[in-house]
């Protein structure tokens, strides 16, 4: 095989941990670290709230097995989750959730189908680690699930939080 034969190698997305360009401008320059994000599961009809890092992937206990398309009625009868993506950053008065944008996601289990929007999911995990709080689209039941886990997951981070994201889910 020559060198015009051989198929060009691809370079995938890498997620790095800590900062990309730390001691160096080389290669990596411009890549995201998402050390500090978390998805969280708004399971609607239990109303409860978890976290799955294999969300970060898509291969969240949620996701997996399910083959997803953008057409809503593929996963009729389906179980309603949001997917939350929840970035923490750190001030003078400390560490705080600084970004949490939701997007919506529904799992048929039976059918081995789901509704989401890739697209979608990408730019609001883009907008929360911009410190976007996009959570107005969410059922108030699921907003108040959300305000109760992030609240006693961290309650220091909850209190240093802009009034913005209390507001948001609580509707102070």
């Amino acid at each position: 095989m020559t060198n015009s034969e051989k198929p060009k190698q691809k370079m995938g997305f890498t997620i790095i941990k800590n900062n990309p360009t730390d001691g160096h401008k080389g290669f990596g320059i411009g890549s995201l670290s998402l050390e500090n994000i978390s998805p969280v599961f708004v399971d609607v009809e239990e109303e409860r709230a978890f976290v799955d890092i294999g969300a970060m992937h898509a291969r969240s206990d949620v996701e997996r097995g399910i083959k997803f398309t953008m057409d809503r009625a593929d996963s009729e009868g389906g179980k309603p989750y949001w997917l939350v993506w929840v970035t923490i950053d750190h001030r003078e008065v400390g560490p705080y959730y600084a970004g949490v944008t939701a997007c919506e996601m529904v799992v048929n289990r039976e059918k081995r189908r789901g509704y989401k929007i890739l697209a979608d999911h990408v730019n609001r995990m883009d907008k929360s680690m911009k410190r976007h709080i996009m959570v107005d689209m969410m059922d108030d039941s699921s907003k108040k699930v959300l305000a109760d886990f992030l609240q006693t997951h961290n309650e220091q981070l909850w209190l240093n939080s802009e009034a913005e994201l209390r507001q948001a889910l609580l509707s102070e």
